[in-house]
């Protein structure tokens, strides 16, 4: 036993280090060089490092109810103590509980508090000044977050139930289990509306970036020869509307209004392209730039992949959510469901994989990291906005501390989405994991034994073990039913963006270096070292 608790540890150790170093890397991969600062930098990692571990509690949740049973569907020596199975239970409600108050710290006090503080900072600003605006904003947070709190805290929990619905009531059952706490409750409630926002971004950020993300790397970027060529050719053309610009005033007479709008605007433009140039010139002398064109036909498999895994996804997401609009206790529990009456291929893929451990947890890992991922790469690729207004760029090297910090934000509220995901995708998984229970009486037939069967909403209260994920998931019933609805928008942004994403042209080699509009940092910043 206390081997296995020390390798354990060990593994957690190295997991731990994998993800602070892999945190880091990306953070300083687009982190300004002219602009960082150490405290926006600590806590952008610190809450990326975060939202990656919290992503992790789902599986392991799945997979301690999963372990607690053998493939005959009786429990473990270790685990036929009730008390036992309620230790470990409550550890993992622990956990999440640590995890989603850690978010909760973050999003309303300390990435607030950074924001602001560098925000304020300037050369006329004295640092106790910086401390005392930040902390004013911030109080506004905070106030919102203490509204959420009381809210969930006196919130009822009585959900109604149709005619006759005897499994609804053992769910009930269950969430009295879960805790009667108003400490609790009010931090469910938190999450939970958080958790909407996350729906928001997610919706906007995740369903394009499963469609950009593979379709990027299969259609590749431009030839960077042949780009230099236009780019020339545009400089030489604006420079000839500047000299025939010119050439009206070369007599003493002063240009008209329009004109000298103009001609400001192409004095812009040309400064642009010049800068463009210089980076072009730079990509097609670089390593970096040989070095993908060998890479190119692996981007194009990954890619390939990364588009089944997309397909997968939606197809399981749409097949469930039919299922829930047609078998579910109705929109007035949240879209409960308490069966699986139409099958999607998650379904079917993750009970083939449980016979061959870890498998099915690989897999759910995976799906898990790849909506994170793909939440990158969407915020990567539209930036930051609110509304209509885009707010910040997210750039290799060049990208300011106040918008790591909301890509930080952003990504911990799509984690909080993440569980309902998968919840969606694959029900019955989430909810009881791979365990079994022994029927008794089972016809066989001209005899009658005991079987092992599936564990469902019909298992007898004593032999399954619902996780914690799935409580927590319904613990507020008109949050779930938003969730709900919010599936069917996220298939439809993601069809969009499938579509647009195809017709779309390859995009710049050097794809958000220079632009017109650019506000981030100055014209002549240096050339990225990555890519000489």
């Amino acid at each position: 036993m206390a081997a296995d608790l020390v390798i354990g540890w060990s593994i957690f150790a190295v997991v731990l280090l994998a993800i602070l170093a892999f945190c880091w890397i990306y953070i300083r991969k687009y982190q300004s060089c002219q602009e960082s600062e150490a405290v926006s930098t600590i806590t952008a990692i610190f809450s990326l490092a975060v939202a990656l571990i919290t992503s992790a509690l789902l599986p392991v949740d799945i997979f301690l109810v999963s372990f607690m049973k053998n493939e005959n569907g009786t429990f473990k020596g270790w685990a036929e103590n009730n008390a036992t199975r309620a230790q470990i239970e409550d550890t993992i409600l622990i956990g999440y509980y640590t995890f989603y108050s850690i978010i909760l710290f973050c999003v309303f006090l300390w990435i607030p508090f950074v924001y602001f503080f560098y925000e304020e900072k300037d050369d006329d600003t004295t640092r106790c000044s910086q401390i005392k605006t930040a902390l004013k904003y911030t109080f506004v947070f905070m106030i919102v977050c203490s509204c959420l709190l009381l809210i969930g805290a006196f919130a009822p929990l009585d959900i109604p139930t149709g005619k006759n619905i005897s499994e609804f009531d053992k769910i009930k059952v269950l969430f009295e289990e879960l805790g009667s706490s108003y400490g609790l409750d009010a931090l469910s409630f938190s999450i939970s509306s958080l958790t909407l926002i996350g729906m928001l971004a997610a919706i906007t950020y995740t369903a394009y970036g499963m469609s950009a993300l593979p379709l990027n790397l299969i259609k590749g970027s431009r030839n960077v020869h042949y780009e230099r060529l236009e780019n020339t050719d545009d400089i030489e053309e604006v420079n000839l509307e500047i000299e025939r610009l010119r050439s009206k005033c070369r007599d003493g007479r002063p240009l008209a209004s329009n004109d000298r709008k103009k001609l400001y605007k192409l004095q812009e433009k040309i400064r642009t392209l010049q800068r463009k140039e210089r980076h072009l010139e730079s990509r097609e002398m670089s390593r970096w730039t040989k070095c993908c064109s060998i890479m190119r036909p692996f981007k194009i498999i990954w890619g390939l992949f990364l588009i089944l895994v997309a397909l997968l996804i939606m197809v399981s997401l749409f097949l469930s959510n039919l299922d829930k609009a047609l078998h579910s206790a109705g929109i007035s529990t949240g879209f409960v469901l308490f069966g699986t009456n139409i099958t999607n291929p998650l379904n079917i893929l993750l009970p083939v994989l449980q016979r061959v451990f870890p498998l099915d947890y690989i897999l759910i890992t995976v799906i898990i990291m790849y909506f994170f991922f793909t939440s990158m790469a969407g915020i990567r690729n539209m930036g930051i906005w609110f509304f209509w207004v885009r707010l910040y760029k997210i750039r290799r090297e060049r990208t300011r501390p106040q918008a790591l910090l909301f890509l930080c934000m952003i990504l911990l509220l799509i984690v909080l989405h993440t569980s309902y995901m998968i919840y969606s995708l694959a029900p019955q998984y989430v909810m009881y994991g791979s365990q079994k229970y022994l029927m008794e009486g089972y016809n066989t037939g001209n005899s009658s034994s005991s079987a092992s069967i599936n564990c469902d909403a019909n298992a007898p209260d004593d032999q399954c073990t619902v996780t914690r994920t799935y409580l927590f998931l319904h613990k507020f019933w008109f949050f779930s039913t938003v969730y709900y609805f919010g599936n069917w928008v996220f298939i439809g942004v993601f069809i969009i963006g499938f579509v647009v994403s195809c017709f779309k042209g390859k995009k710049s080699v050097i794809e958000g270096e220079v632009e017109d509009d650019d506000s981030d940092l100055s014209d002549d910043e240096d050339l990225s070292p990555v890519y000489t």
